[in-house]
């Protein structure tokens, strides 16, 4: 009877191992782990509130900013801008499947734990704009994964860790703004994957190495604002304006035209001048490794043509390798593995997938971060197709090339809850891409939604256009891609000069006035726009002004994707200038009449040309004294009869009471009547 016996042994076994195998679970450290995290990052639980103690699964989506895989390991941190004021701790470490850490755009002190460098499976790690000090860690040259290395615009000290140049997959290195000393390593030579090297606004001297300027997948090297010297590599003339090397007054060399020549010197011509014979500003002890410094102070000899050849063709081929596994990394990065959905096209069988990532359109293959997708299919009470948004959608990959990477050299902008990048997309179109946490959105999907299609819709000759979005789920953001308009916005005419100083003309003040009150007029639905539309936030700041002087208003619509609170702490800033109309503070609503407040005091700003509006301003326009509203540049060349009229509208537009302020269509009517030609 043995064979019975073994048989109700294996069964019990079985159904012993049963729960293990078909019930993963998650990681008992992982709790305690994240909450040992949040108290260092988050020091006075203000900000990580939802990283509860009590929690019973960190990975249910419940944790803000936290994405895990199916079998519960943290694969990515993304708590970028939410004003975190603590310290990295050394534990960040032991979360040893992280691919993804985004932590910038905070108020994070202190230095890097070395610790960090456990974290071998991190992909991006952006610690950029924080307050973190001490010396960039020599252990992150073993974090041989790192594609993204962002640690720019802190207070690091020291030198370039000579280490970081063992990142064989490094595309992006940012270390601008910062206070490092020293010189280049040439060890960053070896980074032949890297299309971005930032070392702008440091304190770093010596040479460019000659390696650094033969990196074959190299796009853009910014040294500006340092002290190094000697003679620039011309390999670095292929870069264009690529190649940023503005106030470093020692460089010299030929095909540079802001360079001057160099001049021949002697046998230590090529050693950098802080190291040059003689020199006792740096024991030799503390000598970093430089550009052409040769070991053992032996110098370097002329290598054969056939040495030449061989280590061309290396290049060339390591080169091709590296564009196939960069592409391939693209492409599994917004996959990030089994963490998330299916596929980014979520088709309901490998082949369908197959052909969605085939696809030759730049507009497919959205991300999602992880428990929000506002665009998923089978949202109820969306009343458009996904068809439709699918002409709008672009992917994370072409809003990381068109800003290279989100590089610190194209912000435009930013504030507590959003940034804004100028980028070039693949079909030459210069835009101005605007990224916001998905924490600062409405966290109702439908309602989100909603909001997009309200912003695809707007199309009106004085609205700036929305081209379309991009909603990350790696990185827990929505970017919102616009046209860009080249001259800024009307508050930095605000002493009413142009770009080249010279005053702006009476008739294009008038021009932007009117342009703006037809932007107006249309959000607000008297042109067949339905819904009607109240901006809530109009602003000169927000008044963008294009090549022909042409007023675009910006932001409309944009309070329907906010949370609450982002749109109530956007209102600070109004109120501040001036532009919140006097009955929100006791009803808390916006209305048309709001707008017209707003559009009014912007009429005084125009005609006065300041920032500021003041009882004299308004004292002057109630008298037609044209000295006390007028811009004094304009040295009276202006229609007196057009300014009194404007100076009388400004003072309707912004009466105390909203029952006295005009609608739009009426000012429209009373614009073309004011303004001839």
């Amino acid at each position: 009877m043995v064979y019975p016996s073994f048989f109700i042994f294996f069964t019990l076994l079985l159904t012993h191992l049963q729960p293990t195998i078909s019930e993963p679970k998650i990681p008992e450290t992982s709790l305690s782990l994240l909450m040992t995290i949040k108290a260092s990052l988050d020091p006075h639980n203000l900000i990580l509130s939802s990283w509860s103690p009590n929690a019973t699964d960190p990975c249910n989506g419940s944790f803000e900013g936290i994405a895990c895989s199916e079998n519960g390991q943290v694969l990515n941190i993304s708590l970028q801008g939410k004003g975190l004021s603590g310290k990295i701790p050394p534990e960040i470490g032991q979360l040893k499947s992280l691919s993804g850490l985004y932590l910038h755009f905070n108020q994070l002190r202190g230095v890097v734990p070395k610790e960090i460098a456990n974290l071998t499976e991190l992909t991006d790690l952006y610690l950029n704009v924080n307050n973190l000090s001490g010396d960039i860690p020599p252990q992150i040259g073993d974090m041989s994964a790192l594609k993204v290395l962002q640690l720019c615009y802190n207070k690091f000290t020291g030198g370039v860790p000579p280490q970081l140049g063992s990142l064989k997959e490094l595309n992006v290195l940012a270390l601008q703004s910062n206070q490092l000393t020293g010189a280049i390593p040439a060890r960053l030579g070896n980074l032949l994957m890297l299309t971005r090297l930032d070392l702008s606004f440091n304190h770093l001297f010596g040479l460019i190495p000659v390696k650094v300027a033969g990196l074959p997948m190299l796009k853009v090297l910014d040294i500006r604002n340092n002290t190094l010297s000697g003679n620039v590599p011309l390999a670095l003339k292929r870069l264009n304006e690529g190649f940023q090397y503005a106030n470093n007054p020692g460089l010299c060399g030929i095909s540079f035209s802001s360079l001057k020549l160099c001049t021949t010197s002697g046998p230590n011509s090529n050693i950098p001048e802080p190291f040059a014979s003689g020199t006792n500003r740096l024991p030799s002890k503390d000598l970093p490794e430089s550009a052409n410094v040769q070991q053992n102070g032996h110098q370097s000899t002329k290598p054969s043509s056939a040495a030449v050849v061989g280590v061309i063709g290396l290049l060339v081929a390591m080169a091709v390798a590296g564009l196939f596994t960069f592409s391939w990394y693209r492409r599994r990065k917004q996959k990030i593995g089994s963490a998330f959905d299916s596929g980014d096209c979520r088709p309901s069988t490998d082949q369908a997938r197959e052909v969605c990532r085939r696809s030759a359109s730049p507009l497919i293959s959205l991300e999602y971060s992880n428990g929000w997708e506002p665009l998923a299919k089978g949202q109820s009470g969306i009343s458009f197709s996904q068809e439709f948004f699918e002409s709008f959608m672009y992917n994370l990959d072409e809003v990381e090339s068109a800003t290279q990477y989100f590089s610190e050299m194209n912000l435009l902008g930013k504030s507590s809850f959003s940034a804004i990048y100028k980028g070039i997309l693949r079909d030459g179109s210069v835009v101005a891409i605007k990224c916001i946490s998905k924490t600062s959105c409405k966290s109702d999907e439908t309602e989100f939604s909603k909001g997009l299609k309200l912003l695809t819709v707007l199309k009106h000759e004085n609205i700036l256009r929305l081209r379309g979005f991009c909603c990350s789920k790696s990185r827990g953001e929505c970017f919102l891609i616009y046209d860009f308009v080249p001259n800024g916005n009307l508050l930095q005419y605000l002493d009413m000069k142009d770009r080249n100083g010279k005053i702006l003309e009476w008739s294009t003040r008038t021009s932007i006035i009117k342009g703006i009150a037809k932007g107006i007029e249309y959000l607000h639905g008297n042109k067949g726009h339905k819904p009607a539309l109240v901006h809530r936030n109009i602003s000169a700041e927000k008044v963008l002004i294009d090549h022909h002087y042409n007023p675009l208003l910006s932001d409309s619509g944009l309070h329907k994707l906010f949370a609450d609170d982002i749109v109530f702490s956007v209102l600070k800033g109004s109120a501040a200038m001036g532009y919140l109309a006097p009955e929100y503070t006791t009803t808390g609503r916006f209305t048309d009449k709001s707008d017209m407040y707003a559009f009014g005091m912007i009429i005084f700003q125009i005609l006065s040309g300041k920032c500021r509006v003041t009882q004299s301003n308004r004292h002057g326009a109630e008298i037609s004294r044209f000295e006390d509203f007028i811009d004094i540049n304009l040295v009276g060349k202006f229609k007196e009869s057009e300014a009194a009229k404007l100076g009388k509208l400004a003072l309707l537009c912004t009466h105390e009471s909203p029952d006295h302020r005009p609608a739009i269509r009426t000012v429209i009517q009373e614009l073309d009547d004011i303004i001839s030609g």
